[in-house]
Formats: structure tokens, sequence, C-alpha cells
């Protein structure tokens, strides 16, 4: 399987802007700029780059999750699932920290954070993302 995306960007770095595009329409014309990558975290200038990494590597950690959980015969009703991506300037990317709350009717804690800590090595973006720290804090909700 291919997925893709489009990103266009106009101008130099500090004062240009660009607009992102998913093949699935999720994201289309979505700005984004050097003020939010940068400048801005409170999230309100734009998306970058590392928001959308964090976004993939949460989702694709909570299915992973999920399904080593219903493999265990304990099936989440829900997986809340929250990365961290931090970007050091002049530096790069240099950690992505997995947080993660479920709520699992018939497990223990200790079972939980032992497939949380698979779910975190076997999940295709933890494993993309191998040039880096990836961290997890997991408990039951």
């Amino acid at each position: 399987m291919d997925r893709h995306a489009t990103a266009v960007w106009t101008g130099a770095l500090k004062q240009g802007t660009g607009t992102l595009e998913a093949q699935s329409g999720a994201l289309k014309g979505l700005p984004y700029s050097f003020k939010s990558r940068f400048e801005d975290e409170t999230g309100q200038a734009g998306t970058n780059p590392e928001e959308l990494i964090a976004a993939a590597h949460a989702g694709c950690f909570a299915m992973q999750l999920s399904h080593f959980l219903a493999e265990n015969g304990t099936p989440a009703e829900k997986v809340d699932a929250k990365a961290v991506v931090t970007l050091v300037p002049g530096t790069g990317i240099t950690k992505s920290a997995l947080h993660v709350t479920g709520t699992v009717p018939g497990i223990d804690e200790a079972t939980f954070v032992s497939l949380a800590e698979k779910a975190k090595g076997d999940c295709p973006v933890s494993k993309a993302l191998g040039a880096i720290e990836i961290t997890l804090d997991a408990r039951l909700a």
C-alpha cells in the first residue's frame, strides 16, 4: 500500500508559507509556516511536520495496542493515546513520548503495560522513527 501527501511552499523559510494536502482529503489546504513550526506552541498559527508525525505515531500505536489487547482476550473499550514529538532547533526531531490510558476490562496493570511496550516496538510508525528516542507512559484508566 502506498499513501501520499503533498506540500507546497512559497517564499523564503521565515517569511514563506505552505499548505499540505493528503490523499484522503482529511488535509486540504492545511496551512503551515515557520511561525507554526518554530515560534507558536499554541497551535493557533497552523500545523507543522512534528504535529503530523505525533498524530501518525499516536494513531498507529493505539491501533497496534488495541490489536494486542484483543489477541490477549481482553479487548479494549477505549485506548486514549497521545504522542509528544520534540523538535530541537538546529538538531532536529529527537524524541516521541507516547502516553496511553486504556479502559480494558479484565486486565491487570502489569499486563497492560507489557502489551503497551510490545505495541511501542511493533507499531510501524515507531519502527520508522527508529533514529529517535521513543518513551512510553502507560496506565489503566
